[in-house]
C-alpha cells in the first residue's frame, strides 16, 4: 500500500491526530488529509476528486468522515464508527460551531443552518444505495463497543453484513486501540 486518504470528523480537519497515527503506524505510506467541507456535495465532490487525482489504495473514514467515505463507490475503504444519522447531532448544533483542530485555511469555524440539516437528512436517505457484492467486499466498518457517541453498527450490518469488526476503545480511537485493535485487521484487509 503506497497512499491512502483519510477523512475527519465533524468540526475537524485533516490535522486531527489519527491522520498522524496512521502515518506512525503504517510508515512509508503517504497520508493525505483534507480540510473537508462542511457541506455534504462540496465534500463528496471533493473527495471524488482526490480519489480520481491520488487513486489511493484505501480511504479512511471517521464518525462523520465514515458517513461521506461509505459513500464513495468504487475504492477500497474502511470506516471507523461511522455516523450514518450525522443530521440528528447538526440539529443539537444549529449556529456557529468551532473547529476542534487548525485548518490550513485558518477557518476557526463554520455555520450549522437549518437547511444544512435538511440536506444531510436527503443523503441520509440515498446514502446506502448503489451498493452491490463488489461494493461490499471493498468496505470494512470498525466499530468501538464503549462508543459513547454513535451506534450505528447495526445499520452498517444490515448493509455490509459480516463486515463489521468490533474493538474495545470509545468513539475517538486511541493511538494504543489503533496499533493492537485496528491496524493489524486494516492491514489484512488491503491485502485481500
Amino acid at each position: 500500500m503506497d497512499k491512502i486518504l483519510f477523512v475527519h470528523g465533524l468540526a475537524s480537519s485533516g490535522a486531527y491526530k489519527l491522520s498522524d497515527t496512521l502515518r506512525i503506524l503504517l510508515k512509508g505510506v503517504t497520508v493525505i488529509a483534507p480540510d473537508v467541507p462542511i457541506d455534504p456535495d462540496e465534500a463528496l465532490a471533493l473527495l471524488g476528486e482526490i480519489c480520481s487525482r491520488e487513486r489511493p489504495e484505501l480511504v479512511v473514514g471517521l464518525s462523520w468522515g465514515g458517513f461521506l467515505t461509505q459513500q464513495i463507490r468504487g475504492v477500497r475503504k474502511a470506516l471507523i464508527n461511522p455516523d450514518f444519522a450525522i443530521s440528528r447531532m447538526l440539529q443539537g448544533m444549529v449556529g456557529e460551531v468551532k473547529y476542534l483542530s487548525p485548518r490550513k485555511d485558518g477557518a476557526l469555524s463554520f455555520t450549522v443552518t437549518p437547511k444544512l440539516c435538511r440536506r444531510y437528512q436527503e443523503m441520509e436517505t440515498l446514502q446506502f444505495d448503489g451498493i452491490d457484492a463488489a461494493e461490499r467486499e471493498r468496505t470494512l466498518g470498525f466499530f468501538a463497543r464503549e462508543d459513547e457517541l454513535v451506534h450505528c453498527q447495526p445499520l452498517f450490518e444490515e448493509h455490509y453484513p459480516g463486515r463489521s469488526i468490533a474493538y474495545p476503545g470509545g468513539h475517538l480511537p486511541t493511538f494504543p486501540e489503533m496499533k493492537k485493535s485496528v491496524l493489524p485487521a486494516l492491514l489484512a484487509f488491503c491485502h485481500e
